[in-house]
């Protein structure tokens, strides 16, 4: 009951996983659990420059992307997610290796050895929460967010093929989430979701 959870919130641009992942943090410290919030990119070195990247539009080649956001995983998998796990409490991280593997995997890069490899090397979720919205929503919500656009990730026919992956990737501990709908319905969908593979009461 107090050992450690590993729950990854994914999803498309604009599909409302951020949102999520605060509303869901407090709905589970309110039953008692100790919650480490974080994101991928991290604040860390590397995944400054991924944002960096991302926010300019420069040039980089898949495989390159690919090798910044490992690192910056492996760095937030060893001082974050960890120590956090061993602790007993419950981690949140808004991305994880997933979106690699349907980012990535987008930009041409063979989607199933980047999920095998992750698997391998990284601390496999308890639960993945994927927050499905179709991908033209998606972006048209990120869109309305302002400010300035992700050059890099932020395309529609990029993102459909995102959406694809995503859709195509089947593995035990993925629950998929209608993000239709006020913030509200979302949250509940995603905690009757959790509740169906973890021992949250």
């Amino acid at each position: 009951m107090n050992g450690g959870r590993l729950v990854a919130l994914e999803g498309l641009d604009g599909c409302g996983k951020t949102t999520q992942a605060v509303r869901i943090a407090a709905a589970l410290r309110a039953r008692g659990r100790e919650v480490v919030l974080t994101r991928e990119p991290t604040d860390g070195p590397f995944g400054r420059r991924i944002r960096a990247l991302a926010r300019n539009g420069d040039p980089l080649s898949a495989a390159q992307e690919r090798e910044l956001f490992t690192e910056d995983r492996r760095e937030h998998v060893a001082r974050v997610i960890a120590p956090a796990l061993a602790a007993g409490r419950w981690v949140l991280t808004d991305r994880y290796f997933l979106s690699t593997v349907a980012y990535q995997g987008a930009r041409g890069l063979d989607w199933r050895e980047i999920l095998a490899s992750s698997e391998a090397e990284f601390p496999v979720p308890d639960v993945v929460l994927l927050f499905q919205l179709p991908a033209a929503e998606g972006l048209a919500r990120a869109r309305a967010r302002g400010g300035a656009p992700d050059q890099r990730f932020e395309q529609a026919d990029y993102l459909a093929q995102v959406e694809r992956i995503f859709a195509a990737i089947e593995r035990p501990y993925l629950s998929r989430v209608d993000a239709s709908g006020s913030a509200e319905a979302v949250t509940a969908r995603a905690l009757v979701a959790l509740r169906a593979r973890t021992a949250l009461d």
